[in-house]
């Protein structure tokens, strides 16, 4: 069979199928436009380009800022004629993703780990529309990995155009410096380095501002911008609600696994910059050493420093890279012992999935643990003589439950995320919406679980794009449909009710309700009360 016959073969199925795709939401043309004539869009610093896939906008890799090496961030340099902005740009360099060493993860996180280059604040964008006058909600979302890896395009899930669509907003994300390039504080060595133990966090106020200034041109509303984020996104959320220059650039916040009360002292931030600068040789080999050295000498640097930290009653649920209390950027610890008075009218909604780390996930030998092995593991590493007692408990709390549930039931994000909800619900300010989302993936016969990362499909209405984690079925696809629109709301006038959810009050400690995600959603009160009672008086170990 020649060319041409093949050829004339693939345009006629080409024409059966016809030129839409079913995307398990509906069906949408699939004609992309990529020409300046349509997407051209004037922001503060010039003029850049996108392309239009399925009605919306689509702009990728713009620069907010620059920064030099362990300094502020700046305004982006200004650029003539048009930028082409169809791209991904750099993400922040970083260790080498240890998840890839398991092909099981690989396929169902499905990572998009870029290109590495110091040189990565950047800004994506999804709208339905520029240029039109239009005030949409703007919801900006910030990317988990702790402050320490990932970026906001490494997930298939983080792809705003789905979010962007069915509710009428603009989604943003944004690469920011991570690790030792954004959290190395050297203010040892003069007020030139103040503000290195923030840079990264610094990067993040210059996006909100970024986006306060250009949010009008791409058809958003600078007067009504969400944050939400998941994990050390979450983090980014929390240690924002307390950081004096960000007070005005957002109106709304999401906290997504990630509830983070404290952060590093600048006792201990500043002696990592000293034992860095020691390992390789003073303040100028720091500036100038490689990345990979420098990351190697930061590492070697927390291990040296954390054991004096802990011996001396310091505890944060990340040690290292992390903002640092400095008393000025960030002027105290950003939930403990009150929540920030700066941000007391911000309403917030905060909440974990039921499994988060969950151990079977990780361990295949533990998805099939009887209920003795599992409590001589809780014996040996958690609960020691008070096993029974905490068992006993979670029996109560979760009658229908399997033996791996005793280790994979999360029993580490969600203390903090009561205690952060306590403490704001306290400050009777703006209100409080706590969830928990308990759907279990069926993806390679169910081994992920209800695990960390899971609900972001849903919240960005991505769960057929990203069926590698969700399976991409009918009840994946409708949950999703309710719990995107619950963010949507949210973001649009701070209540998360929506069509299809029973009614979501608002969190206060006494009836403690919350909305549970699942194939059936529902509203329950302090139905784990007891249990987060009984592990608080144990040690919480972070990262």
């Amino acid at each position: 069979m020649n060319t041409r016959t093949l050829f004339s073969i693939a345009l006629a199925a080409l024409a059966a199928i016809g030129c839409c795709q079913k995307t398990g939401r509906k069906t949408l043309a699939s004609e992309l436009l990529s020409s300046e004539e349509t997407t051209v869009v004037q922001i503060a610093t010039g003029k850049v380009a996108g392309y239009i896939e399925q009605g919306i906008y689509t702009y990728k890799g713009i620069p907010y800022a620059k920064a030099e090496r362990f300094m502020a961030p700046q305004p982006a340099d200004s650029w003539e004629g048009v930028r082409s902005s169809r791209a991904y740009g750099p993400t922040a360099p970083q260790e080498v993703r240890k998840g890839w060493a398991s092909d099981e993860l690989g396929f169902s996180f499905a990572w998009n780990d870029g290109f590495p280059g110091e040189d990565c604040l950047r800004a994506n964008v999804w709208t339905p529309g520029i240029n039109d006058g239009k005030k949409r909600p703007v919801m900006v979302w910030l990317h988990g990995g702790g402050y320490a890896t990932g970026s906001g395009q490494e997930l298939p899930s983080y792809d705003g155009a789905s979010l962007a669509r069915k509710g009428d907003v603009v989604v943003v994300t944004v690469n920011h410096r991570l690790n030792v390039l954004g959290f190395l504080d050297l203010s040892s060595f003069g007020e030139k380095y103040a503000a290195s133990g923030n840079a990264g966090l610094l990067d993040l106020v210059a996006a909100l501002e970024w986006v306060r200034d250009n949010a009008a041109a791409f058809g958003g509303d600078a007067s009504n911008v969400t944050i939400f984020g998941q994990s050390g996104g979450g983090g980014k959320v929390s240690t924002l609600l307390a950081t004096p220059s960000a007070a005005g650039l957002f109106h709304r916040a999401i906290i997504q696994s990630g509830s983070m009360l404290t952060t590093m002292d600048r006792q201990w931030s500043s002696k990592i910059g000293e034992a860095v600068a020691a390992e390789l040789g003073g303040i100028d080999a720091v500036l100038a050493a490689p990345y990979e050295q420098l990351l190697a000498a930061g590492t070697k640097a927390i291990a040296k420093v954390r054991p004096e930290a802990e011996a001396n009653g310091f505890a944060s649920f990340i040690f290292g890279w992390a903002p640092t209390v400095d008393g000025n950027y960030l002027p105290a610890q950003p939930f403990e012992p009150q929540s920030p008075e700066q941000s007391k009218d911000i309403p917030v909604m905060l909440g974990t999935t039921i499994h988060e780390f969950s151990m079977s996930t990780y361990v295949p030998q533990l998805r099939t643990a009887t209920k003795e092995a599992a409590m001589e593991y809780l014996r040996a590493t958690k609960f020691g003589d008070r096993t029974e007692e905490f068992v006993e408990i979670f029996e109560k709390t979760y009658p229908d439950y399997q033996p791996k549930d005793l280790f994979d039931t999360d029993i580490t994000f969600r203390p903090g995320t009561i205690a952060q909800a306590n403490v704001k619900v306290a400050q009777q300010g703006a209100p409080v919406y706590m969830y928990m989302f308990t759907w279990e993936s069926p993806v390679m016969d169910g081994i992920l679980r209800s695990t960390h990362c899971m609900e972001i499909p849903f919240v960005f209405n991505n769960a057929d794009l990203h069926a590698s984690m969700t399976g991409g079925g009918k009840e994946a696809v409708e949950l999703a449909d309710k719990m995107s629109q619950a963010w949507i709301n949210f973001a649009r006038t701070g209540d998360p009710n929506a069509e299809g959810l029973p009614q979501w009050p608002e969190y206060n400690p006494e009836e403690g309700a919350m909305m549970i995600f699942d194939n059936r959603c529902e509203v329950r009160y302090n139905h784990d009360k007891e249990l987060m009672e009984f592990v608080r008086q144990f040690p919480t170990r972070g990262f």
